[in-house]
């Protein structure tokens, strides 16, 4: 499986406000909570024999809400990353122009399918 499909699937399992490098909610809408993530470089790669060999996308997740009080995504968004990419919580900022919370947080996960154990 892709890591695309890791991400995005896992993403949607908490959420079904999912969206790739751009939300299609206006932030006046109401229509939050709502996740954006987002390819945006790569990390660390192999080369051997003049061929690349493994790499690392770097991304970020991007959770919009009105709820200053515990939002759960807050807590969910870490818990269904686990076992799919490697995260670090980057920020929690206060977007002025929307009157949103905004949590961000970097992965990185390995540029390449996984196989499961049955081959597929």
């Amino acid at each position: 499986m892709k890591y695309s499909d890791r991400i995005k699937g896992a993403l949607l399992g908490i959420s079904p406000n999912v969206w790739h490098f751009k939300a299609m909610v206006e932030p006046e809408s109401q229509n939050e909570p709502y996740i954006v993530w987002a390819e945006d470089g790569s990390g660390d790669t192999v080369f051997a024999n003049g061929h690349k060999r493994a790499g690392v996308v770097t991304g970020t997740v991007d959770l919009f809400t009105r709820n200053r009080d515990g939002e759960p995504l807050a807590k969910a968004v870490p818990e269904a990353l686990n076992g799919v990419c490697a995260w670090r919580l980057s920020s929690v900022q206060y977007e002025e122009d929307t009157g949103l919370l905004h949590y961000e947080w970097r992965w990185e996960v390995e540029d390449g399918e996984i196989q499961s154990e049955n081959g597929g």
